[in-house]
């Protein structure tokens, strides 16, 4: 099966990893970084496309976790999902009532239903239509918002595929609130 790698690492690993940690990041190397490490030539051909959706897009940071979050949940990468949720989310102003609804709400219960619709649709094949004219997004943004789901698709798939733990400082999956049941 697919493996993080363990420390110690050889001085062209921990240089790898280095470059792929956020600046100013106190922990050691995220479980995912150490399984890119593992084909370090791929991962170094990806990474300025990661980067740059991640950190130099056009989307408002806010609607790009809202899409890394949404598609992230919705393909049970609970890894992914739970990094985004303590690191980059609330840094992008996405709260506490939004961060439960990409898990269990639907695109009505966020201020801007037309995004995450666009997460749900991208996920199950492609964007239609009236989703692109009610996104109300230059072409350059639509283009993008494919592309994050795309990636965070990806990534999820190999999370699930490696089936990696979750970091100890990541959040969880937030629990479903209903009606209590009796008892």
């Amino acid at each position: 099966m697919l493996a993080p790698l363990e420390p110690p690492y050889p001085p062209d690993v921990a240089r790898f990893l280095e470059k792929w940690m956020p600046p100013g990041f106190d922990a050691p190397p995220l479980a995912l970084f150490r399984l890119f490490a593992v084909h370090q030539e791929l991962c170094d051909r990806v990474r300025p496309m990661a980067s740059g959706l991640l950190n130099h897009g056009l989307l408002p940071a806010a609607d790009r976790e809202l899409l890394i979050l949404r598609t992230t949940a919705a393909l049970g990468a609970e890894y992914e999902w739970g990094i985004h949720a303590v690191v980059q989310a609330p840094a992008a102003g996405v709260g506490e009532a939004a961060l439960h609804a990409t898990v269990h709400g639907s695109p009505d219960d966020f201020d801007d239903p037309p995004l995450i619709r666009a997460a749900d649709e991208l996920l199950a094949g492609s964007l239609t239509a009236a989703t692109v004219t009610a996104l109300a997004r230059t072409p350059e943004q639509i283009i993008e918002i494919v592309l994050v789901v795309g990636w965070y698709r990806t990534l999820s798939t190999l999370i699930r595929t490696a089936d990696l733990a979750l970091e100890e400082w990541a959040a969880r999956f937030p629990r479903p609130v209903g009606p209590r049941m009796a008892r």
